[in-house]
């Protein structure tokens, strides 16, 4: 098996309504695709040249359980500075306060269910 590429990223969420607050709102990603019934929610974000980069949230799904011990996500942004400062001023929860490194800045923010969402920032000289 060769694996050509990452599919998607899915986090497991509980409130739709708080959930798309925050990912469209704060993180000013628009849906491209969305699927909600009583029982399922499926909504994805698509984005990166000609949309190839997926983040979905799902719910309803048994195994799907939100939280910041599952998968993180990093959302690579073109203002680090504005990006914290943007989630900051919506009082989003930081579980790790921006960090410079040699090859990046980056931040870990929570969702509303809990997920760790990384916000990053390549150096220009660097690939991280």
């Amino acid at each position: 098996m060769k694996v050509k590429e990452i599919a998607f990223v899915c986090y497991a969420i509980e409130n739709v309504p708080k959930a798309r607050e925050f990912y469209e709102k704060f993180l000013s990603l628009v849906p491209t695709q969305n699927w909600e019934s009583e029982e399922y929610t499926f909504i994805e974000y698509s984005f990166g040249p000609e949309g190839s980069h997926t983040l979905a949230l799902g719910k309803g799904a048994p195994n799907f359980k939100p939280g910041k011990s599952g998968a993180t996500v990093a959302l690579e942004v073109e203002d680090f500075d504005g990006a914290v400062a943007t989630l900051k001023s919506n009082s989003v929860p930081f579980i790790l306060e921006p960090q410079d490194t040699p090859v990046c800045h980056m931040a870990l923010v929570a969702d509303p269910d809990g997920n760790q969402i990384m916000i990053h920032k390549r150096k220009e000289d660097k690939k991280a």
